[in-house]
């Protein structure tokens, strides 16, 4: 397989090259923001006035652990959302500036130099975060891209690798629900997940930050299944995010949850190299995670806009509607031409599935051709203004 072996390998990052796309093409319309998943629902409102209560707290260096109080909340949270025992708080969870600080500092932490004598692998869903990428690369590892398409209900089939790529893997990052087909692994991926990482010794890092967006049924998650079939816990490690579930994406209120020996590896890398998040916005985040009603009035404003692309674009050629996540994946004869006509002709931005994905370097097509990403974020009236012109264009 054709591995990069440098950052230069990779591709530009999508939103400098969706740029590049569209500049020097003015819209067709008033503009609708479909390309970016940043929510912009209403955020709590009793978030600011904790911010502005502790406002005194910003003189002071933040916990490179976290405030115990927000520990607990997350502990709490995690117990109540996973039915499962609450975990430790003192050596089992670790707060972050935002998932993508632990999802990158934990491969540099956790991914050894060799395995089996070899250089080690990290494995990727295909499309993917490009941030799981680069810190592959960063970690002195060979990110190995497993295409995620309709064949494979859009979730990688990890099982699938030869055993000699598998006995070289030490990290394998899952997204569920995915992004940005939004489908979501249930209790037999997981488990059958779990069961490979055990035969083949790696690490799972379950990226979550999409489960509390969902239609009906909360999506299960790989703590849940793990404590099910009593997997050792230094196997799986999950991030989840204040960032969707609560419309915070400033805040870089993340988590990351795995064994006592991987957070401690994790904290210690912290404590030379992180950013912990300011005192303040940690005790407005410990509120946040202790507070379900919020969450709820958000995913029921999703839930409509799910319905409304199911009434739009149900018909459309190619349309698979969402399990969960705000992304709808939409196939197209070619992405990028999809994407400027779209812009071009009515002002919507949308994102070429390709930026999102690279050549797996097995012979198979990239998995991102012929797809767009359009992201259900805006106000819905604006939702309802991009839907149609999809539809208008491209049905």
């Amino acid at each position: 397989m054709d591995h990069p072996k440098r950052f230069s390998d990779l591709p530009e990052y999508a939103f400098p090259r969706l740029r590049a796309l569209l500049d020097g093409h003015p819209p067709g319309g008033t503009p609708v923001a479909m390309s970016i998943g940043e929510p912009q629902h209403a955020i709590p409102d009793f978030v600011p006035e904790i911010i502005a209560r502790h406002a005194a707290e910003f003189s002071k260096y933040p916990p490179n652990e976290g405030t115990p109080g927000l520990r607990m909340a997350i502990a709490n949270w995690l117990e109540r959302r996973f039915n499962i025992p609450a975990p430790d708080p003192e050596t089992r969870v670790l707060p972050l500036n935002g998932t993508r600080e632990g999802l990158f500092n934990a491969a540099i932490a956790l991914s050894p130099e060799t395995k089996n004598g070899q250089a080690p692998l990290v494995l990727l869903p295909n499309p993917f975060y490009q941030c799981y990428a680069v810190a592959a690369l960063t970690a002195g590892a060979q990110p190995v891209y497993v295409s995620a398409t309709a064949e494979t209900g859009f979730l990688p089939d990890f099982a699938a690798l030869p055993p000699d790529t598998l006995d070289r893997t030490t990290i394998v990052y899952m997204c569920s629900p995915s992004n940005p087909q939004g489908a979501i692994a249930d209790p037999a991926y997981w488990t059958t997940l779990l069961k490979l990482a055990e035969k083949y010794d790696f690490r799972i890092f379950a990226d979550e930050c999409y489960s509390e967006i969902y239609r009906d049924t909360p999506p299960t998650g790989v703590l849940d299944v793990a404590h099910r079939i009593s997997a050792d816990p230094e196997r799986v490690v999950a991030f989840h995010s204040l960032s969707k579930r609560s419309n915070l994406a400033g805040l870089r209120a993340g988590v990351v949850t795995s064994g006592p020996k991987a957070i401690k590896a994790l904290k210690q890398l912290r404590s030379y190299a992180g950013a912990p998040c300011p005192l303040p916005l940690q005790h407005a985040a410990e509120a946040v995670w202790a507070d379900e009603a919020h969450v709820i009035a958000n995913r029921a404003l999703y839930k409509t806009k799910f319905e409304l692309a199911d009434e739009i674009l149900g018909n459309l050629p190619g349309y698979t509607s969402p399990q969960a996540g705000f992304f709808l994946w939409l196939r197209v004869t070619d992405g990028e031409a999809a994407t400027l006509k779209l812009w071009r002709e009515t002002g919507a931005k949308v994102l070429p599935g390709a930026y999102l994905s690279r050549d797996p370097g097995d012979g198979s097509a990239n998995p991102g051709d012929g797809f767009i990403r359009a992201a259900l974020v805006a106000p819905q009236d604006d939702v309802k203004r991009g839907l149609t012109a999809i539809r208008t264009v491209l049905g």
